[in-house]
């Protein structure tokens, strides 16, 4: 069954999540051409390539993208979504929901934007869309992002091997292993205080 979504602007202290436009393709050209070395495995286009990366996002079935906005100078710095909704079989409510499709500029890495962008989110899908689990999953490769995850207490869950298309670099058309992490309604909470004190370790107001 397809579900729509309908999320509002959600609003942090460090970033703010907007629902993606074309408007924000010239700040997104640009946070994409600072230091590219962390995006190995990630999908982020070239500056050039913007506006049509933007289009395509907005168009692709089960995406509701949003612009990350720097609070403190009102700039796009990076893209993130919500992915791949699912209902219960018997009516139209959600029970889950994938985060996805994100990255970020290297002058926004480790700023806090990142751990707030995930509080907002998944806020927003256990406590208004009242999702039973929210999905996270990235190329098995990338220990980097795999052992952030694990330190915020989001459950490792295994590797799907050729589960989906891979972004790096030489592999166009190939297929990756994913690593499955997840959080479930019943450990939201614990989550959430992670990422409070994550935020409240890069002087953020928790």
């Amino acid at each position: 069954m397809s579900v729509q979504l309908d999320v509002p602007v959600l609003a942090g202290s460090l970033v703010r999540l907007e629902p993606l436009t074309m408007e924000h393709a010239a700040d997104l050209a640009a946070a994409a051409e600072e230091d590219r070395a962390s995006y190995g495995f990630t999908l982020v286009p070239r500056g050039s390539e913007m506006r049509g990366y933007v289009a395509t996002q907005l168009a692709r079935r089960g995406l509701t993208p949003f612009a990350q906005v720097r609070v403190r100078d009102g700039k796009a710095v990076g893209c993130r979504g919500l992915w791949d909704p699912r209902s219960w079989p018997d009516r139209p409510a959600l029970r889950a929901i994938e985060i996805g499709f994100t990255w970020l500029a290297a002058s926004a890495q480790g700023s806090g934007i990142n751990a707030e962008a995930k509080l907002l989110l998944l806020g927003h899908a256990f406590e208004s869309l009242g999702v039973a689990r929210v999905d996270l999953k990235t190329d098995a490769r990338n220990h980097r992002c795999r052992r952030a995850l694990e330190r915020l207490g989001i459950g490792f869950e295994g590797v799907l091997r050729n589960w989906s298309m891979s972004w790096a670099p030489g592999e166009e058309g190939m297929l990756r292993d994913s690593a499955m992490f997840a959080v479930v309604a019943s450990e939201w909470p614990a989550v959430r205080q992670s990422l409070m004190t994550r935020l409240a370790s890069v002087g953020t107001p928790g």
